[in-house]
């Protein structure tokens, strides 16, 4: 069998199309072994690629916005869609069926302050028409002393990716009440990155169909079949708590559609980081992105 080396930028299930491709057995069915892991904090999984340690690595296309910044090239090809939305929620410490965005001004938010994340939540701040510097920005360090100081009782609302949120609701210590996804519209916001390499190799063509195939998947399963695969992947993750963060990524709809980066979902991803200053120039598609490899489902 060939095999696969898998590398996760972040782990969580918002990324669930490539945690299927192996939990759902779409690897195996296309006769691949596969390894994984999640890259060390502070280290880029992109290093990887260029140590030549992963195949395949979970990425977003700032990575290139980043690089290009800095007169360099990316140092790998963006090929596939993993997410088409922001895939971060507001949790209120009480319940609150009548939320409104604006009810963040004048409130202690705990914000992850990670480049993309605070990116978007600054562009859904100003989506959803309120003020972000009349919001009392906390910085409480990475997510889980986030999650850590908000149980404790820092601050009124937190800034998080699933299924942190949901296992804050399930323990009683919050209410999910917002996901960024709404405000901010369809974007490629993470994606498959890889080395041209490795998208000409014989296995490519496999390894993409069985992503394709995953997706789909995660389109058409229930909920609760998906968390039933991946729970052995997420041991401190109450299963029903799993499956709850997945319908909600159901709902809001970020694995819809194809595994393509779209010039649509590039050129959001373009205004977003416009409107935060990142950018120095809007880079073309095609110095970042590629087609994904052929295939047949």
């Amino acid at each position: 069998m060939s095999k696969v080396n898998i590398e996760f930028t972040l782990f969580s299930a918002f990324y669930s199309p490539l945690i299927s491709t192996m939990t759902g057995g779409f690897l195996t069915d296309e006769g691949l072994e596969y390894e994984w892991r999640v890259s060390a904090p502070g280290v880029s999984a992109i290093e990887s690629l260029k140590k030549g340690e992963a195949d395949v690595v979970q990425s977003t296309l700032s990575q290139g916005f980043t690089s290009l910044n800095k007169g360099q090239a990316p140092g790998c090809v963006h090929f596939a869609q993993v997410n088409g939305t922001d895939g971060f929620f507001i949790t209120a410490r009480a319940a609150d069926d009548s939320f409104d965005w604006h009810k963040l001004e004048g409130a202690d938010v705990l914000v992850h302050h990670g480049g993309q994340p605070m990116t978007m939540f600054r562009y859904g701040c100003h989506k959803a028409g309120i003020d972000i510097n009349k919001i009392n920005i906390i910085d409480a360090g990475n997510g889980a002393q986030m999650d850590k100081a908000f149980r404790e009782g820092m601050g009124d609302y937190i800034h998080q990716q699933g299924p942190a949120p949901q296992q804050l609701q399930a323990d009683g210590q919050g209410f999910v009440v917002a996901a960024l996804g709404t405000p901010i519209g369809r974007c490629a916001f993470s994606s498959l990155a890889s080395t041209p390499e490795f998208l000409n190799s014989d296995i490519a063509p496999a390894f993409t169909r069985a992503f394709a195939r995953a997706k789909a998947y995660l389109c058409e399963a229930s909920a609760a079949e998906i968390a039933a695969a991946q729970k052995p992947l997420f041991p401190n993750i109450d299963e029903a708590v799993l499956a709850d963060c997945i319908a909600s990524y159901q709902e809001i709809g970020c694995w819809r559609g194809s595994i393509d980066i779209t010039p649509q979902g590039y050129e959001a991803m373009l205004d977003i980081f416009d409107f935060d200053n990142k950018l120095k120039a809007r880079y073309a598609y095609d110095q970042i992105c590629a087609s994904p490899p052929r295939y047949d489902i």
